[in-house]
């Protein structure tokens, strides 16, 4: 593949806007649903809907858990937003969010099989969103809670996670976490270095960046310093609830200052911040062997020519025409597949683990280089992999019902 020159981009990127938008015109939007019972004569008509209908209706009355047996609720899942951060495009609100919510759930069908309704919530208000999405949980599988800006994210999340009995996930935090994790697993082997050793620079303390920090943490990290536009976060500084709970649990050294400054001699930086962010002279001051994810979009951090010019040894952004393209898409399908095979009543950091090492492991240690270090999005074993290893620790951990 040609990779697209940064003069190039800007051309590049308006022919895919154009062609996407005359895409989603000429097929009025991305989603359809398909009905799986025929209805083409009386008794077809009577079997899908009254009279025949309300034997199964009588049989989960009886006994609820059949819900699972006579309905569809064991493939579907609803990607739900309400517009508030989408994309790079901020606060844009539900309609404009709805073609991110179609694409969503075309990535869950075309993927993993699974049936995604898209959800998107006319209120930003917490308690209306927490309330409306915790009264439609009987129709669902899982939840898959897309585009909601931070702090108000965590709430939402963990509020609908202890009054609901299936999955709730953000994908935007957790989904992102378990990707970069299986990159930085292999980028580590390739530059013969160990998490537990490694000083990782955060640049981001958003959402995403959260969640990264904390399931780097679970893996084994032990010397993270996240930054936000201002510069490092601290935990003697006075920082907003959500950004101080991050600086308690990274920069162990309590290091100070901008970017420049507390990327010296770090083995690792990891980007979800602004495009430019990292310049090459800072690459210079990193650790040998150093490895970069510079995962803003549609430009990011630093581009790979720059990064390895200035001495980098792994880059990876969330590009498609670079090599090591850190991509949702090879997580939270898999991930979906497997809480709802085993019928999850939760996605918990052990299942989280599990397919971050599934999806690392893809690529065997001995076909590893600093240019292919995490499987391609539409590599067929992706999915059973991961779903697998999520069904295991779900029924390790005790929160599958099968």
């Amino acid at each position: 593949m040609r990779h697209i020159q940064k003069e190039e981009f800007s051309m590049a990127e308006k022919t895919i806007y154009e062609i996407a938008l005359e895409r989603h015109k000429e097929t009025v939007g991305k989603f359809a649903m398909v009905s799986k019972m025929p209805v083409t004569n009386m008794q077809e008509l009577a079997v899908a809907y009254t009279p025949g209908v309300a034997e199964p209706c009588r049989a989960i009355n009886k006994k609820p858990e059949e819900v699972y047996t006579y309905t569809s609720k064991s493939n579907v899942v609803a990607v739900i937003s309400d517009g508030s951060a989408v994309l790079g495009l901020g606060n844009i609100g539900a309609k404009a969010a709805i073609p991110v919510m179609e694409g969503k759930c075309c990535l869950f069908k075309n993927f993993a099989g699974i049936d995604a309704i898209p959800i998107c919530i006319e209120t930003q208000d917490t308690e209306e969103i927490i309330g409306i999405v915790k009264n439609i949980t009987a129709t669902l599988g899982g939840i898959n809670l897309e585009d909601i800006a931070a702090p108000r994210c965590f709430e939402i999340e963990d509020r609908l996670k202890a009054v609901c009995d299936i999955p709730v996930f953000h994908d935007d935090q957790h989904g992102t976490a378990v990707i970069l994790l299986s990159a930085v697993i292999n980028a580590l082997k390739v530059a013969g270095k160990k998490i537990g050793d490694v000083k990782i620079i955060l640049n981001g303390a958003g959402a995403a960046g959260t969640a990264i920090s904390k399931m780097l943490m679970l893996a084994g990290a032990k010397n993270i310093v996240a930054l936000d536009s201002k510069g490092a976060l601290s935990d003697d500084m006075e920082l907003a609830s959500a950004k101080l709970a991050l600086a308690r649990i990274t920069n162990p050294n309590r290091e100070k200052g901008r970017l420049a400054d507390v990327i010296k001699g770090a083995d690792i930086f990891l980007g979800t911040s602004v495009g430019g962010a990292l310049k090459p002279e800072m690459v210079k001051t990193m650790a040998p062997k150093a490895i970069i994810f510079a995962m803003a979009n549609p430009v990011p951090e630093i581009f790979p020519d720059e990064a390895k010019a200035a001495g980098a040894m792994v880059v990876g952004t969330g590009r498609s025409d670079f090599p090591n393209q850190v991509n949702n898409c090879l997580g939270f399908p898999g991930i979906f597949r497997g809480a709802l095979d085993c019928r999850a009543t939760q996605i918990n950091d052990e299942m989280q683990l599990a397919a971050a090492y599934a999806l690392a492991a893809l690529i065997p240690d001995e076909e590893l280089t600093p240019d292919h270090i995490i499987a391609d999005s539409f590599d067929k074993r992706v999915v059973p992999a991961v779903a697998k290893a999520v069904a295991d620790a779900a029924r390790k951990t005790g929160v599958a019902r099968l």
